[in-house]
């Protein structure tokens, strides 16, 4: 992988504060493609984020949204990419001079990345919860149930969503760590999440095919707390099964099926703050054109007392940049599929 450059001479590029008065906004979450389109042209070409190219020596390019959507995934790919194509927690962390680290910190802030923000409304048909590494699952699942008996309305269901994936040593040390034993997936860490916030033993209801293989395999685990909606942990099988495993656009189609997503339905995703900006422009690419549903996204609120004892993972300027590039080809792709129509 190419070595970052160095920054720009001194005087070259303003390096405190972003001069922005407020967080950039997402692309809303209705099915309408102009406004779609309006919303991604405005987070992409936001200041915060040409500061940041800038900052990496990068020269904003001419032409349309189609153009520039490609140069910037093209140059995230040299310069903010510390992955090569491995799991997340494999990423190398990239040196940084403190005025740059400083920079793609408050960048990050400007473009959704960090702060927490309420859901938009009372009340939902369902509510997601997407899955993710050892600790996120118990994160992410915690504030779900936190928002439920905190008075959000669900008027279908919360649809917990995961994969066969196998857990790494250091997500078992880290259930582990938080009580939580014999999980050799990550749907066992989500359906163990479930039961611990819920105080719960077993599912109700349990559903799938055990196909010998997890990429053609499919679970389905529904609890059936009182006074909460249903609560199902769902891990489904891959579209493309001798390739890769199910991603998470496999299950929420594969959810959407099932529960017979419906137009207009309001549809609440919880993820983690720094994941807001790429899962929120996906879920409008998997759901919300295909469905005409609503989406809303939000983040984890690390503050709440509930969730102080759950581990969280140090968040580095090298995780939000590999973040703003996962936003950016989120967005590209959302943009080709609407103008594809």
């Amino acid at each position: 992988m190419p070595e970052l450059p160095a920054p720009p001479a001194s005087g070259s590029v303003r390096t405190g504060p972003v001069p922005v008065g407020t967080d950039v906004p997402l692309p809303a979450g209705a099915p309408d493609t102009p406004t779609m389109i309006d919303g991604v042209a405005g987070w992409v070409g936001a200041d915060p984020l040409r500061l940041l190219v800038a900052r990496f020596g990068g020269t904003w390019p001419g032409g349309d949204l189609a153009d520039t959507l490609r140069f910037l995934d093209d140059f995230s790919g040299v310069h903010w990419d510390f992955r090569g194509g491995r799991e997340r927690p494999d990423a190398r962390e990239p040196a940084l001079d403190p005025d740059t680290a400083e920079l793609v910190r408050v960048t990050a802030a400007a473009l959704g990345l960090v702060r927490p923000v309420p859901p938009a409304r009372p009340a939902y048909a369902h509510l997601l919860v997407l899955g993710g590494l050892a600790h996120a699952c118990l994160r992410r699942v915690a504030y779900a149930v936190h928002l439920l008996r905190e008075g959000l309305r669900v008027t279908g269901e919360v649809a917990v969503l995961g994969s066969f994936r196998p857990l790494s040593d250091l997500e078992r040390r880290t259930l582990a760590e938080a009580g939580v034993l014999d999980c050799a997936t990550e749907v066992d860490a989500l359906d163990a999440a479930v039961r611990l916030a819920l105080g719960m033993s077993a599912p109700a209801l349990r559903d799938g095919v055990d196909a010998g293989h997890p990429h053609h395999s499919w679970s389905s685990r529904t609890y059936l707390p009182a006074g909460l909606p249903p609560v199902r942990v769902l891990a489904a099988p891959s579209s493309e099964p001798h390739r890769r495993r199910a991603h998470t656009a496999d299950t929420q189609r594969f959810w959407a099926g099932h529960v017979q997503l419906a137009t207009d339905d309001a549809v609440l995703l919880v993820t983690a703050p720094i994941y807001v900006p790429f899962q929120h422009c996906d879920a409008l690419r998997t759901l919300a054109l295909p469905y005409g549903c609503g989406i809303d996204t939000v983040g984890v609120d690390p503050t709440l007392p509930d969730l102080a004892r759950l581990p969280e993972p140090t968040l580095s300027p090298g995780r939000y940049l590999q973040e703003i590039r996962s936003a950016v080809r989120s967005m590209r792709a959302l943009h080709a599929a609407l103008v594809a129509g």
